[in-house]
């Protein structure tokens, strides 16, 4: 199966681009049925990039980036090449935003997924680098931008709270909205923000699925539709028992100078229960498992062009043409395998509700144990954060290829395609 995942303790590396990569002039697309700002190239909104001019190591994050997609080869992941060429980890000292717009991406991602660590700790860092009090609470409680003025909100913070409402709440960008990023951010900073958002997406599932509370002693800032379950370690403050962690920290998400997750808590944390990679789960679960997870995902964000070429994938490894309908069609897993069925009503629950029971999880955490479980939720975050991209930048599928799932999207010349199947 060709796709790769990335742990969470990596998750970051994703955003790390390269210098001086030369790509095609953008032109509007105005034949083969394409929106009129999609990039006939690409098949999306930016022009399509070379990847053979990036180093090595951005070439690495980019493969990996393409890994996550199987059967035909994608283009979608190279817009992580149009961002900083330095990458998340000096976004915040490099970024003509400032530190202060930088946390915005985390705080709408954190507001609209409900996950509380990653608000909170982010509010943090927020107050410490002075974004306007005023603007948090406009995103800590969903309240309009215009109840703001002018001499509040920023156009670039404006410009970035709205591209990330849409892309949460309806799974894609309108192109107005787009236009009003491009012409006051730039290229570079909106993927940039795009991209920031697309790394805390991915790993607020983990952070999610697995409960993670704030350590004792640390106030939690955001408001919840929901009372969290109480099913963690004490230790932790997670679902997963506390595991010694590495005497120097990786640089990764939570780790940066201005401060990160308490020891013994978060995102690294909870990585140290991987079982060790891609490799290693798909030896353990098998591809077919692996692509349960990837489409429950894909189903669940809405996301045309994961579900279409992962399904034909999925497919080839044997998944059976009835777990992909239930999928599909969001239909009663009853009849399933007790692995199947786990695991899609484990992806339901954590991407509409925005946690997981208790119930759920024991249900899971049985049939899969702690490590298998946290390397397929890596598997859903790594693909919640590619969603992320293919929505903001309107990913078309391959010319050619017909959509297989979900709905409609407002700026895809792509209708779905009926659920019966032969």
């Amino acid at each position: 199966m060709k796709r790769s995942i990335s742990s969470i303790t990596i998750a970051v590396a994703v955003l790390l681009t390269v210098l001086g990569l030369l790509g095609a002039s953008p032109t509007l697309a105005q034949s083969d049925g394409l929106p009129k700002d999609v990039n006939p190239d690409s098949r999306n909104r930016l022009p399509l990039l070379n990847p053979e001019n990036a180093s090595a190591r951005a070439r690495q994050i980019y493969d990996r980036s393409m890994a996550n997609f199987a059967g035909v080869p994608p283009k979608g992941p190279s817009m992580r090449l149009h961002g900083t060429p330095e990458g998340a980890l000096d976004l915040q000292m490099l970024s003509p935003l400032g530190l202060n717009v930088l946390q915005i991406p985390v705080l709408v991602t954190g507001r609209a997924l409900d996950q509380p660590y990653e608000w909170s700790l982010h509010e943090m860092q927020a107050v410490a680098v002075s974004l306007d009090p005023a603007v948090i609470d406009v995103i800590r409680y969903n309240r309009p931008l215009t109840d703001l003025p002018a001499s509040k909100l920023r156009p670039e913070e404006a410009a970035i709270i709205q591209v990330g409402r849409e892309i949460y709440g309806t799974h894609e960008l309108s192109s107005a909205t787009y236009a009003r990023a491009l012409r006051v951010l730039g290229e570079r900073n909106l993927v940039d923000m795009v991209a920031e958002m697309a790394d805390y997406a991915s790993v607020s599932a983990s952070l999610s699925a697995f409960n993670q509370q704030m350590p004792p002693g640390f106030r939690q800032f955001l408001p919840l539709p929901f009372t969290p379950p109480n099913d963690i370690h004490p230790d932790s403050r997670n679902r997963l028992p506390l595991l010694p962690e590495p005497t120097i920290r990786p640089g990764v998400l939570y780790s940066r100078p201005l401060g990160g997750s308490p020891a013994g808590t978060g995102p690294l944390q909870i990585g140290l229960h991987d079982r060790g990679g891609l490799k290693a789960l798909e030896a353990s679960v098998g591809p077919r498992v692996i692509d349960v997870a990837i489409l429950v995902t894909a189903r669940e964000h809405e996301s045309q062009y994961d579900w279409t070429v992962n399904e034909l994938a999925a497919a080839k490894d044997g998944l059976e043409p009835k777990v992909i309908d239930v999928i599909r069609d969001r239909g009663p897993t009853t009849g399933l395998t007790e692995q199947d069925a786990s695991l899609i009503e484990f992806g339901r629950e954590l991407f509409d509700k925005h946690y997981v029971t208790a119930a759920t999880y024991a249900r899971a955490v049985k049939v899969f144990g702690e490590r298998d479980l946290v390397g397929l939720v890596s598997v859903m975050g790594q693909h919640v954060g590619e969603e992320v991209l293919l929505a903001a930048f309107d990913q078309q599928l391959p010319e050619g290829q017909a959509p297989l799932c979900c709905v409609s999207r407002g700026n895809s010349a792509s209708t779905p395609r009926s659920h019966s199947r032969s």
